[in-house]
């Protein structure tokens, strides 16, 4: 790889550091193609990315930026998972790691902020953006249908004494 191309791609991993909501870094070695393939379509189907970048060069991406301090966890074979979702890179890493042993999460940064092993196990159980924004829309949506049936409550009572007024005239 010459200058250039170095270049190019301390760019575009600064870009990463900079526009993603998180980045996870670990450990894939031991993995297969098939393995590393398998860890790429979860992540596609769970909207994130996957980037396995040379650490020296991912190291001089991060620096300048509010991430710097996982530039410790570069070390070895490590791969990029990352994602605008604060939550759905580390949901994808975490499941993979359940069901492959040798993948191993080392840590990552969210928002400018570190994220130790434990860090990430947490982000990955909170809820994603769109189970966040069902959550606000059944919350809007309640008091709306509550005041819909509190208005039709008094026309469906009179409808009913007027009712059981008509049987009694009968």
């Amino acid at each position: 790889m010459d200058r250039a191309q170095k270049e190019k791609v301390v760019e575009e991993l600064g870009q990463i550091f900079e526009s993603s909501g998180v980045v996870v870094v670990s450990r894939y070695e031991g993995l297969t193609v098939a393995e590393m393939t398998d860890l790429r379509s979860r992540a596609r189907a769970g909207g994130t990315s996957v980037r396995v970048a040379k650490n020296r060069l991912a190291k001089i991406a991060l620096e300048g930026t509010g991430c710097e301090s996982i530039a410790k966890y570069l070390e070895g074979m490590t791969v990029l998972t990352f994602s605008e979702d604060p939550v759905a890179a580390a949901k994808v890493v975490e499941d993979f790691a359940k069901a492959n042993s040798k993948f191993e999460i080392l840590g990552g940064a969210m928002a400018g902020t570190a994220l130790d092993r434990a860090g990430v196990e947490a982000v990955s159980k909170m809820p994603s953006r769109e189970e966040l924004i069902a959550s606000i829309v059944g919350c809007i949506g309640a008091p709306a249908s509550n005041i819909a049936g509190a208005i039709g409550a008094p026309a469906s009572n009179i409808a009913s004494i007027l009712s059981t007024i008509e049987d009694k005239a009968a």
